[in-house]
């Protein structure tokens, strides 16, 4: 879902179908976290494991928090069209910024999960004996880590981001302002005004030409 505005293949779709692809995909990681909540506290009770004692079960339960926000926020503010230009170039540094946060969060409560599982699993041999599923689960979080890396990296890279020109294709509602383009806009009107001068000069310079070549004819005549 972070990475979807940063695929150069997809700069020739429309924003709002862009828009909708992030969200899509953000509502179904939300879904996943939701049903995955549930069967921990189902299995913890279970077992008769407390709940919400560990770290991890802090971080996790608060990342899972603030990606509800996040996403209720996102479709409020950038996905209806009842949300002013103004507000959403305000809220635009803040929804990327937490976006890229809740992300790093959940890699390390995962990280945090997994090794959490191993020591509590792992009795005979234990964890620090370096069995093979202990090497298997290490490994898959180094992969977790190059994941996460990876991800923040291209949503990082400036020559990634969608192109202005490519933002300004946005589908929307007759007579509303395109997100991300009231600045091109006002300078794409600054322009046109400087074209439109600079041809009312050129043009009251050429009249007075021809009235002074007129003026130089009956002179010679």
């Amino acid at each position: 879902a972070i990475i979807v505005y940063r695929l150069p293949w997809t700069w020739k779709c429309s924003k709002l179908l862009m828009k909708f692809i992030h969200a899509g995909l953000n509502t179904i990681a939300m879904i996943l976290a939701i049903v995955s909540m549930v069967a921990v506290f189902e299995f913890h009770n279970a077992k008769n494991i407390p709940n919400m004692y560990s770290l991890h079960s802090w971080i996790g339960l608060t990342a899972v928090v603030f990606y509800s926000l996040q996403l209720f926020l996102g479709f409020a503010v950038f996905l209806l069209p009842f949300a002013p230009v103004h507000l959403r170039v305000a809220l635009m540094p803040i929804h990327v910024y937490s976006g890229l946060t809740i992300f790093a969060t959940v890699i390390a409560t995962a990280l945090m999960g997994i090794t959490e599982k191993l020591i509590f699993s792992l009795k005979n041999p234990a964890y620090s004996a370096s069995p093979p599923e202990a090497t298997l689960v290490n490994c898959l979080g180094l992969l977790l880590v190059i994941f996460g890396s990876l991800i923040l990296w291209m949503a990082s890279r400036p020559h990634w981001k969608r192109p202005p020109a490519e933002n300004a294709k946005i589908l929307r509602p007759t007579g509303a302002t395109p997100e991300g383009t009231e600045v091109e806009s006002t300078m794409t009107n600054s322009s046109n005004a400087d074209k439109s001068d600079l041809r009312s000069s050129t043009e009251a310079a050429r009249k007075q030409n021809i009235k002074f070549d007129e003026a130089g004819q009956r002179s010679t005549m």
